[in-house]
């Protein structure tokens, strides 16, 4: 059903349930919003979005209001265009005034309505917040002086991830967004996927940074610097180095990071297609040995920590295969150490990520080996932009490389793991080899790609009929936990990732991202699997010479040892 109305003095039309924000969206009005986040139900509490209908004299918030037949609406008249400095104006008067030392300076939505608003002159005098910083966190940091209150990390939190780790806490004057019982961030069920970092307007929310201890290592001439980068990154860097979104930067990703002084470069889809090789295996053995099923996919660090805390009465339907970083981490001071003849005490491991969840991942006591901590720091995908630009790294004066081999060589089966579905249809592609010896006749399995919450699928191995499944954004794995305890679900094979879309949209990557981009990234990793000629893991030659040289077979002695772990119930604090 069509709606007729007025926008700006031009005749429109609407569909019955659109929003007047998302009819302005369509005729390429924009409107500025604070509270608003396009996956949770519209509130209006911020007020900054409002318009004025003229055939009622009213200010209405467009997000909340839906477009009516006949209704007249401004979208920047003089009443609007001053509600909406004021409205900044009041945010401005107790806000810290350091943009200079904040993270998100220049990169802050305040600060670029206070610029769009015409915001020049201090009208309106308040207290300055004066809260402590919450340092408590695995991966990142609360900066609560910044918080403008607009709830759309509240809103992230529970709706999109369904974990609650943060809420409004007392009323009126004197509400603030905390944990439970206003105690830091360690304290709380946070799962560190930092969905929270990036919906947030200001510089309230950051991800922990560990530059100077990387600066560090690569300024120590006794020190090996190693790096590795997840499939993601190379088509995700473009939009922080001014290039269209979706562009695959890998060959001046490698050279940008040896400019930068990394003694070796990695290219961590290698690690990727490794998973596969032990996640499929243990797939495969769990369905002819009557293990638990159905098996989840344990590469995303933020949804293993969600279901240690909330469902662990479900852990063993876990693979206990570690993530990418992990195995390459863990590699990198065995393997790779010993094929260079690099004492692991001289190596460096850094992981370029998708994710602040890494971060925490990297410092889990599961995830060391002789004592020796397997990755010993991680960058954003931001953080890595940020790097760049204190080596003054000028990219277009580089030629493209290649990343090192021996762990350098992935198919690009191991590519597609940056998208939300990927770590699935990689997986069948290797399980159907293993099992019936032959390839599969069709590579794509199209009902696993998208940005669905929920993806289903079945798909024929042998005799089998495989049904899997794949999920992105945690609140939609709660009906197939339910389903799983209730013996309801037939499922044998299920990939769950925190982050909407999958790491191409983790909670490391670019900030205040168009849709349009995420969905230009998954489309240049697809497009790079269909280009390539090495498709599948168990394909990659040098995935072929590990296992003989080093690891015997997935899931050996020796691949336990090194690439699985385990995990157990962990309480909100831990």
């Amino acid at each position: 059903m069509e709606i007729n109305l007025e926008i700006n003095n031009k005749k429109v039309t609407a569909n019955k349930g659109e929003t007047i924000l998302d009819v302005c969206k369509k005729m390429g009005i924009k409107i500025p919003t604070l509270c608003h986040i396009k996956e949770t139900f519209p509130t209006g509490a911020c007020r900054m979005c409002v318009v004025e209908n003229v055939n009622t004299g009213k200010l209405i918030t467009s997000c909340s209001y839906p477009a009516e037949e006949g209704m007249k609406i401004l979208t920047h008249s003089n009443r609007v265009a001053e509600s909406r400095k004021v409205l900044v104006e009041l945010l401005l008067s107790n806000h810290p005034d350091d943009c200079l030392y904040c993270v998100r300076n220049l990169n802050c939505e305040l600060q670029t309505l206070s610029s769009d608003l015409g915001v020049r002159e201090r009208r309106i005098m308040g207290v300055k917040n004066l809260k402590n910083l919450d340092h408590t966190g695995a991966s990142l940091v609360r900066d609560p002086a910044k918080c403008i209150l607009c709830g759309r990390c509240v809103d992230a939190c529970d709706r999109i991830m369904g974990v609650n780790a943060i809420d409004f806490i007392n009323r009126g004057s004197k509400s603030e967004i905390a944990v439970a019982f206003n105690k830091g961030l360690n304290t709380s069920s946070c799962i560190n996927c930092g969905r929270c970092i990036m919906v947030c307007p200001t510089g309230a929310l950051y991800e922990k940074n560990h530059y100077s201890q990387i600066m560090e290592a690569l300024d120590n001439p006794k020190k090996h610097v190693v790096v590795q980068y997840a499939p993601s990154i190379s088509v995700t860097m473009a939009e922080e180095i001014g290039l269209p979104a979706g562009t695959d930067v890998y060959g001046i990703l490698n050279s940008t990071l040896r400019k930068m002084g990394f003694d070796t470069v990695l290219d961590g889809a290698f690690s990727a297609d490794l998973t596969i090789m032990e996640e499929g295996s243990e797939l495969i053995h769990r369905i002819q040995n009557g293990g638990k099923l159905p098996m989840f996919t344990s590469c995303c660090p933020a949804w293993v920590k969600y279901i240690e805390e909330f469902a662990p009465d479900l852990l063993d339907h876990l693979s206990s295969a570690k993530s990418p970083m992990q195995m390459m981490g863990a590699l990198i001071k065995t393997y790779w150490a010993e094929k260079k003849g690099i004492d692991p005490e001289n190596i460096y491991s850094v992981g370029i990520m998708p994710c602040i969840a890494k971060k925490f991942e990297a410092q889990r006591v599961e995830m060391t080996h002789r004592g020796v901590t397997d990755v010993d720091a991680v960058l954003t995908t931001r953080e890595l932009a940020g790097l760049m630009k204190i080596y003054g790294i000028d990219i277009h004066s580089l030629e493209p490389e290649c990343a090192d081999t021996t762990m350098g060589i992935r198919s690009t089966a191991g590519k597609i793991f940056g998208a939300a579905g990927g770590v699935m249809e990689a997986a069948v592609r290797t399980a159907h080899k293993l099992v019936t010896g032959e390839e599969m006749a069709n590579l794509k399995i199209e009902a696993l790609r998208g940005f669905e919450p929920v993806k289903r699928a079945t798909v024929k191995i042998g005799d089998l009929d495989l049904n899997i499944a794949a999920v992105n954004g945690l609140a939609g794995v709660r009906q197939i936990i339910d389903d799983i305890r209730n013996d309801k679900n037939d499922l044998h094979f299920i990939e769950v990732m925190a982050c909407p879309g999958g790491c191409i949209n983790g909670g490391g990557q670019p900030l205040a991202v168009k849709e349009e981009n995420i969905r230009k990234r998954m489309a240049s990793l697809y497009t790079i699997d269909s280009s390539e000629t090495m498709r599948t893991s168990h394909s990659n030659p040098e995935i072929q010479q590990i296992y003989k040289e080093y690891l015997g077979e997935p899931l050996s002695e020796k691949s336990h040892h090194l690439l699985h772990t385990h995990y157990a119930h962990r309480d909100v604090n831990k």
